[in-house]
């Protein structure tokens, strides 16, 4: 079987893609999480006073949670769960240091991947995420992730491979109809980044998997010529091929199932005294009243313009369904709507 670097309709940016994909595959051990540390996760009892594989994967499932509720990308949620399990691979932490530490590592990765102005503060990532911690622990736990990681973050993660194996298969493919959908395999990606064993797996293995896995549903003989022609490339062998396409088929078929609680599916939780919860909800039931709006009347242009601007207002400030005694969903601390007469007058500011 002929390489990808000696197809036919090899263009000069294939071979550009191809030179990338050899950087990365000799820069991914590098940033892999050290597989002894890994293996003494997984023999941990769930009753031991250290991290174990179900404290791990709820917490990156919370750290997905973080991302979606701040709009950040698939990159920094990719990036915050290496960081945590390069991390958790070579310190033993207690359970309750490990909100701190999912939170410190999750801002790393927002300060490597995103814009400055995408960047969520600190405050707002310990409100959000009620890590019970300060701003000081949060600095205090980063300066120790960065020097126990040797301030290393961009690191190459599955999600890497994942984005050039796509562009590849784009680039060597003659019918644009089968092109595969990136959306679903970052989804498929997460999926398996909930699950502490696929962190063991090379990220351009894992990545294969997911690759060939989607390839073999679309029917497509050429894709899959392709994807051969990747694996032979990247010199991944049968026998590790075999092993975890059969643990990655077994996650997707899990988590695809609807018993199965989606990372995508839950909603942030805040967890509130119950005095709190009594003034809050009464903060939504302090809407003042609105007058009647009359239906048959005849208004003018400029009257009917200052009645809708009124009217959107005061639905911005209408508030949804209270909550329950205990939980909040969402909620802005003694917030009381107000509304405030507009004046029919236009005044020159």
């Amino acid at each position: 079987m002929k390489d990808l670097s000696v197809m036919e309709n090899t263009s000069n940016e294939a071979f550009r893609l191809l030179k990338q994909l050899n950087v990365h595959l000799e820069q991914e051990c590098k940033y892999q999480p050290r597989e002894k540390g890994l293996i003494l996760i997984e023999s941990t009892a769930e009753n031991d006073n250290t991290i174990c594989p179900k404290l791990r994967n709820a917490k990156v499932e919370d750290l997905w949670s973080l991302t979606n509720f701040f709009d950040l990308s698939m990159k920094t949620f990719v990036l915050s769960v290496n960081i945590l399990d390069r991390f958790l691979a070579i310190m033993k932490v207690k359970p309750k240091h490990l909100s701190c530490i999912s939170v410190c590592c999750f801002q790393l990765a927002a300060l490597v991947v995103e814009e400055d102005c995408n960047i969520p503060s600190v405050h707002d990532v310990i409100r959000i995420s009620q890590c019970k911690c300060t701003v000081s622990d949060i600095k205090r736990m980063e300066k120790i992730i960065s020097e126990k990681l040797h301030f290393e973050f961009k690191a190459t993660t599955a999600l890497t491979f994942l984005h050039l194996y796509h562009t590849i298969v784009l680039c060597h493919s003659s019918d644009r109809k089968e092109v595969l959908n990136l959306n679903k395999l970052e989804a498929q990606l997460k999926a398996c980044n909930c699950r502490l064993i696929f962190s063991k797996a090379k990220p351009s293995v894992l990545a294969l998997c997911l690759l060939t896995l989607e390839v073999e549903t679309l029917k497509s003989l050429e894709l899959f010529e392709i994807a051969l022609r990747v694996q032979k490339h990247t010199k991944v062998n049968d026998s590790d091929m075999l092993y975890w396409r059969e643990l990655v088929s077994k996650c997707l078929a899990d988590y695809s199932s609807p018993e199965c609680c989606k990372p995508d599916h839950k909603k942030l939780v805040w967890t509130v005294s119950r005095r709190t919860a009594q003034n809050l909800h009464n903060s939504y039931y302090s809407v003042p009243e609105l007058p009647t709006i009359p239906e048959y009347c005849c208004i003018n242009e400029s009257e009917s313009e200052d009645s809708c601007e009124d009217m959107s207002s005061g639905e911005d400030s209408l508030s949804s369904s209270p909550p329950s005694d205990i939980e909040a969903s969402f909620f802005f601390d003694n917030y009381k709507p107000r509304l405030k007469r507009r004046s029919r007058y236009l005044y020159p500011l």
